[in-house]
């Protein structure tokens, strides 16, 4: 008898255990679809999740409640263009060269994305991944850099660095038509290699497109990378968002809520689809924003110093939420730092792929079982060429040198809003002396910037000259 119990107790055991074990099975038998959404420019703290208390995000609110938030989410740059590149290829853009915004030059091949670097749709094509690209690009518009090219399928979107939100002000019918850096806000819509005339505010735009998308690929394995262009500037919004905030007296941070709340909609549209289709346990979803909030668009990055374009938190700590369920635990908080580039590492892990190039960053996955206490990185890094500044986060320490050359350390366990100098020199010699380590693998700049729009029009002043129809 006794030993029957023995038995008994061994099989509930080994049952339990299997159980918990459940996102390894999955790992191992499944191929999930993968659907990352990205914004632009959203703040710290306007997403419930972080503590949004004027802007009500539900659906996004849903994906940090139905799986995971992170509290201490980076990206690898503090304005798109960089931090897109790195979001892309799980790497470093420094790697390559990617350390300035690109601007948009559709005859240059060296202005964007090299094709020595792998994108997460190409390295999920190998393991038969049905891709499309949905929104904003920024990752170079010479026809070797478009999305199409690049792995994707499917495109739906706009290859500049951001865009007009209201269909009217679609004025231009393609590249060829643009004469300066920002007209390329004012062209038609791509859908694939060719452009459409379209007639919704151009954030329920892409998301009708999501939505489509999914349910064409309901049957396969499928990539989605939706990088939604709000709330970056123009700051515009129809009335039927704008309406959900009658008590935002600020006209400029009303607009601002109204397009956050336009996204979320779209998001509420996708799970809702997810779960029609009987697909959302099989699908991984990632939520975060390209870099912190632009305060000078009335963002909020609640206690974080700064914004958008700066290393200080405000610039490079986002939203971020994942959500797997079945795989993921439900209403996790997870603590430790983690990075953008730890998607496209989780990504290829689930996929089974081989990665062209070495990553930088980490599946993320086992680090959210149960009982795993390790962390995913020692140190994250940053790096602003132009500038001559740059950041290292080492556990709670992180070290900022300034443009002048000024050092600063802070304890971010202590002091989130980098507030105090801490100011140990030792400490600051070693952190240093690790970020020096870190940029020996890194290259210059392969391309002019944004900063830089005067100098290259005057060293190229046919840039918009005989530009392809497209």
């Amino acid at each position: 008898m006794k030993l029957k119990l023995i038995i008994y107790l061994y099989l509930v055991m080994l049952l339990l255990s299997c159980k918990e074990q459940k996102s390894i099975v999955n790992l191992q038998k499944k191929s999930p679809n993968i659907i990352l959404i990205v914004t632009d420019d959203l703040g710290y703290q306007d997403v419930g999740f972080n503590g949004s208390t004027d802007i009500q995000t539900p659906y996004l609110d849903e994906i940090a409640n139905n799986g995971v938030k992170f509290t201490n989410a980076y990206v690898t740059y503090a304005v798109c263009g960089p931090s897109r590149a790195g979001l892309i290829t799980g790497r470093y853009q420094d790697r390559f060269g990617f350390s300035r915004n690109p601007l948009f030059t559709p005859k240059d091949s060296l202005s964007g994305l090299p094709l020595s670097e792998q994108t997460m749709a190409e390295a999920l094509k190998i393991a038969d991944y049905k891709t499309m690209a949905i929104g904003k690009w920024h990752l170079g518009a010479h026809a070797s850099q478009r999305p199409l090219n690049r792995g994707f399928d499917e495109f739906f979107g706009f290859l500049s660095g951001g865009h007009k939100y209201f269909p009217e002000e679609y004025t231009l019918n393609d590249i060829s038509e643009v004469k300066s850096q920002f007209d390329a806000y004012n062209t038609k819509l791509l859908k694939n290699d060719r452009r459409v005339e379209e007639t919704e505010y151009l954030t329920d735009a892409l998301s009708r497109e999501a939505v489509n998308f999914i349910d064409r690929n309901k049957d396969n394995p499928f990539f989605m990378y939706l990088a939604y262009n709000a709330p970056h500037a123009p700051l515009q919004a129809t009335e039927k968002y704008l309406s959900r905030y009658p008590n935002i007296k600020d006209n400029k941070r009303k607009t601002y809520a109204a397009m956050v709340s336009a996204v979320d909609d779209g998001v509420g549209e996708i799970l809702k689809t997810l779960r029609n289709l009987n697909i959302e346990e099989n699908t991984l979803i990632v939520f975060l924003s390209d870099n912190g909030g632009a305060l000078q668009h009335s963002a909020n990055n609640g206690k974080l110093r700064a914004g958008k374009s700066s290393l200080y938190e405000g610039g490079i700590r986002v939203p971020f939420a994942m959500q797997w369920k079945g795989a993921i635990p439900a209403g996790k908080v997870y603590e430790h730092p983690i990075i953008s580039l730890d998607i496209f590492a989780t990504a290829v892990s689930i996929a089974q792929v081989k990665p062209k190039n070495e990553l930088d960053g980490k599946n993320l996955l086992p680090f959210l079982e149960e009982g795993n206490i390790e962390k995913p990185h020692d140190s994250l890094f940053w790096k602003k060429v132009d500038a001559g500044s740059y950041a290292i986060r080492y556990g709670d320490l992180k070290l900022i040198q300034e443009k002048d050359g000024t050092q600063k350390l802070f304890n971010l366990s202590e002091d989130v809003s980098e507030k105090f100098n801490i100011n140990e020199t030792i400490q600051m010699k070693n952190l240093e002396e690790a970020f020096k380590a870190w940029d020996e693998d890194n290259i210059p700049p392969a391309f002019l910037g944004l900063l830089q729009d005067k100098e290259y029009t005057e060293l190229n002043p046919d840039r918009y000259d005989d530009v392809e129809e497209y």
